[in-house]
């Protein structure tokens, strides 16, 4: 009776122990899976040093493609009407955060880049790039209308330029540190990877409004 208790036992534990493994294992590959299509980009999921770049510029820019690339996939497909859609009168669209996203590191390139104390750019950038960056009531009333190539050519030209002046420095400059916010010190390392992270929340917004499209 105990030795089949025992055999009972050790069937039930190898049994869970398979399908918690499976678990485990089956997830991220057919996450992996899926997410192959979506690009052909050598490295994608290795986050660390790319050619081309100081070790440390090269990681940052791997999560920031990592990203964009997680981002285009979502939206590539998406009609000028989906582009548009609001939840509400208060909603930004799905547009206009693309937009906002490419605003946002136009003038993180401006800050870091060129070193302008930031809001110190010239009319012509502002007038082309202020809307998108504040959104509210204007970008709800001038961004629209457009198709997703729109957007996403202006994404790829300012990340353009972004990989070209990476490519330029050395890692010391991600650690220039400077004054911020209330006088609490950052660096050119924080910026970018709040570039990153504000990409990332607005994904997660964009997937939201995504799954309350009128059907």
């Amino acid at each position: 009776m105990k030795n089949n208790t025992s055999k009972t036992n050790r069937r039930k534990f190898i049994k869970g122990s398979t399908i918690l493994t499976a678990g485990l294992i089956s997830t991220p590959l057919i996450s992996l899976a899926h997410k192959k299509s979506i690009t052909n980009t050598e490295g994608l999921y290795i986050i660390g040093p790319k050619e081309g770049y100081a070790p440390e510029i090269g990681t940052l820019l791997s999560t920031m493609t990592m990203m964009r690339t997680w981002l285009v996939y979502g939206v590539k497909d998406l009609t000028v009407e989906q582009l548009d859609y609001q939840i509400d009168e208060q909603s930004n669209s799905i547009g206009a955060m693309l937009l906002h996203l490419a605003a946002t590191e136009k003038y993180y390139q401006l800050n870091t880049f060129e070193e302008l104390e930031w809001g110190t750019w010239n009319e012509d950038i502002k007038k082309e790039w202020d809307v998108p960056m504040g959104l509210g009531e204007k970008g709800r009333a001038q961004i629209k209308g457009n198709k997703i190539e729109y957007y996403l050519s202006k994404l790829e030209a300012v990340r353009e330029n972004t990989k070209q002046e990476f490519a330029k420095r050395t890692d010391d400059w991600l650690n220039k540190t400077e004054p911020f916010f209330q006088d609490q010190p950052t660096n050119n390392y924080c910026k970018w990877f709040h570039v990153c992270e504000h990409e990332s929340n607005h994904n997660g917004q964009i997937k939201f409004i995504k799954k309350r499209f009128p059907v």
